[in-house]
């Protein structure tokens, strides 16, 4: 089996956001140790906003690393003098789309403000998918993806409250589940152990991840890590799907470990 992590980061200056961990610098070939002791095949990168260069690095792994990497990066949206390199963005490197988690101070509101309007509809015309931490606001997310219905767009972090773990962090299910019926939306099921109350192997969250999974199915259903945060291994983030999902097995796995992920961004590996 084919298997890309959906979402890792790796970085080389700047201070981590959140729960990542608390280096100065992860590095691909650091990354690379951990996916092969795991038994991953490959990842998207996310360039994390916490470092101006990390689009710079990513591109480098991509090239140095083609068959490991591929990312979905990103560019200040507030500067208008950005905005065109929407039209050629894919032409770098690895490049396959773009993402912001739109959680950094400033960036907050960006979905709703303006900041962000002239973006979905250059990006539908360029044919670059664009992921983001949607969870917020999911209902206007879905009025996006219903205007640009040629827009790929990606929900991070399975669409679910971000600071909540157990029963609690699915509150938004009833704003998350009907994107599904939206051909152009698609889901990263990365970051999943993080929502859990409880050890390994996180059953308190696997009755919402297969409501969600039975909702988007398996070719746009992504499994991830995000593995700079996770509070388990690698190992263990892989081996939650492949082995404990009894519903998730055969043709399904096969996507939603690698293949759904790689097809929905068109990622020429290698």
């Amino acid at each position: 089996m084919l298997i890309i992590d959906a979402q890792v980061h790796i970085w080389g200056s700047g201070k981590p956001s959140g729960h990542h961990r608390q280096t100065s610098i992860f590095t691909a070939e650091e990354l690379i140790g951990e996916m092969n002791e795991a038994g991953v095949n490959g990842a998207v990168l996310h360039p994390p906003s916490w470092d101006a260069g990390s689009n710079e690095m990513a591109i480098e792994a991509a090239v140095k690393y083609p068959d490991k990497f591929c990312s979905l990066g990103w560019f200040p949206l507030d500067d208008p003098s950005q905005r065109k390199r929407i039209e050629t963005w894919k032409q770098q490197p690895g490049m396959v789309g773009l993402r912001w988690s739109l959680t950094r101070e400033g960036q907050e509101t960006w979905h709703q403000d303006g900041t962000m309007d002239w973006l979905w509809p250059a990006a539908e015309k360029a044919g670059t998918p664009i992921a983001t931490m949607a969870w917020r606001f999911l209902p206007l997310f879905k009025q996006i993806a219903e205007r640009h219905p040629h827009l790929k767009l990606i929900v991070d972090h399975l669409g679910l409250v971000r600071s909540a773990q157990g029963q609690a962090a699915f509150a938004t299910l009833d704003d998350l589940l009907p994107l599904a019926k939206l051909p152009n939306v698609a889901i990263k099921a990365t970051g999943a152990p993080g929502y859990s109350k409880e050890a390994y192997p996180f059953r308190d969250i696997h009755e919402g991840l297969h409501r969600i999974f039975d909702a988007f199915g398996p070719a746009r259903f992504f499994w991830g890590t995000d593995i700079t945060r996770m509070p388990c291994s690698d190992r263990q983030c892989l081996t939650f799907f492949t082995e404990e999902l009894p519903w998730l097995k055969g043709k399904d796995l096969d996507k939603v470990m690698g293949q759904g992920v790689i097809d929905w961004l068109e990622w020429k590996r290698g």
